[in-house]
């Protein structure tokens, strides 16, 4: 077992190491980009402070920006001139760093002093954050300090109290827990709640990338048309795939939005939903080619989504639903699981949403408040009439 020293210090490393690997994903390929096309003779500050913004555009945080006045009138986009914000997440960066912060998290939890290695972890990551996102103040590029002191933290914080839960689970370890405060059915009901939600959730997202998948591979003649049309070179084409797969998790959260039923919006005044498509001029995104196009008879089918998910999780844990709880309670607990997945869900959307460009682009992405109540009330219903159909099935051993 090492010393508490030890601990802090190896707990801070991995923090730091967390940070770098999520930098390093941004700062490499632009860095070849300064040193090939540029030829060292740019001021290499200038992707340095890039870099930073895009891993920090990653966590949610909200950068402002002021194109020059020669650039917005090119554009030929309306409020171009005026400064905007990025608030559209690039979630893979996010789920970097979650899946990062638990093998840290599983890291620390093997020394002594678990508690001070997470304490200093996260310290290390909020004081990381802020000093890199303080390099990075631009007039023309300005990133919020405020956020940048919370949300990357958020996202690490997450994935350290996974990566600790897994490694107490692991060794056997029982340590208290909120719900234990609970009278015995409130308790047993908070659980199932949590638990149905959850899972809910987590299939619905399921559900949305296999969408995404197929989306992609049925377009893939119009993705490629749309990189021939940037007649970017090898570096460009590298760093607009690479931009892509940073926001793939985004898309996967835009059809988690859409298999709901509100849909997402893709600029003021557009709107790409199951039941139709209404889109206005779009910046030339390979990706983007894998959007749906006018009206879709079958687009009502997407909607069986998040029914099936909730029909699927009351049905699986209904019998331990069935045997813990009783009365009402049985109701009860599928009805909050629906509330619980709505939640996640909406929060999900919260950081997918918000502004991506100048003009028409600061409305982009699904409204975070219709998703998360459809979400709850489809996944609740649905998860009800499962566990109800459960309790005509032989009854299992276990949850």
């Amino acid at each position: 077992m090492i010393s508490r020293p030890l601990t802090a210090v190896f707990a801070a490393l991995e923090a730091l190491l967390v940070v770098a690997i999520g930098l390093a994903i941004p700062l490499l390929p632009l860095t070849v980009m300064w040193a090939v096309q540029f030829g060292f003779g740019a001021d290499w500050a200038a992707f340095w402070r890039a870099s930073v913004d895009i891993w920090l555009i990653g966590h949610g945080v909200s950068v402002t920006f002021t194109l020059d006045p020669a650039i917005a009138a090119g554009l030929g986009l309306p409020g171009a001139e005026s400064p905007f914000s990025v608030d559209v997440a690039a979630l893979g960066f996010a789920l970097l760093t979650v899946l990062l912060g638990v093998r840290a998290g599983r890291r620390i939890s093997e020394t002594r002093y678990r508690a001070l290695g997470v304490i200093v972890a996260t310290g290390t990551f909020a004081v990381a954050s802020v000093a890199i996102t303080a390099t990075a103040l631009h007039p023309l590029a300005r990133p919020s300090l405020v956020q940048a002191g919370l949300l990357p933290v958020l996202f690490f914080g997450a994935g350290l109290a996974i990566g600790v839960q897994l490694t107490l689970r692991d060794l056997g370890e029982r340590r208290r827990s909120p719900l234990d405060a609970l009278p015995g059915a409130s308790k047993e009901l908070v659980a199932a709640a949590l638990r149905g939600g959850a899972a809910a959730a987590a299939l619905l997202v399921l559900l949305a990338s296999l969408a995404t998948a197929a989306a992609i591979v049925l377009s893939y003649a119009s993705i490629i048309t749309l990189y021939e049309s940037l007649h970017t070179e090898v570096l460009g084409g590298v760093a607009v795939t690479l931009a892509q797969l940073a926001f793939l998790p985004t898309l996967v959260v835009w059809a988690v939005s859409w298999l709901v039923g509100p849909g997402f919006a893709l600029g003021t005044g557009s709107l790409v939903s199951p039941l139709g498509t209404t889109l206005g001029p779009l910046p030339a995104i390979p990706v983007l080619g894998a959007l749906p196009s006018g009206e879709s008879s079958f687009g009502f089918v997407g909607l069986l989504a998040p029914v099936l998910a909730g029909f699927l999780v009351g049905a699986v844990l209904g019998p331990g639903i069935r045997r813990r709880l009783d009365g009402p309670l049985v109701v009860a607990a599928p009805l909050l699981s629906g509330v619980v997945a709505g939640a996640v869900v909406g929060v999900l959307c919260a950081f997918a949403s918000g502004g991506l460009g100048p003009g028409r682009l600061v409305d982009v992405g699904p409204n975070p408040w219709q998703v998360s109540i459809l979400a709850a009330i489809e996944v609740g219903v649905a998860a009800t009439i499962g566990v109800l159909a459960s309790g005509r099935l032989p009854a299992r051993s276990g949850r």
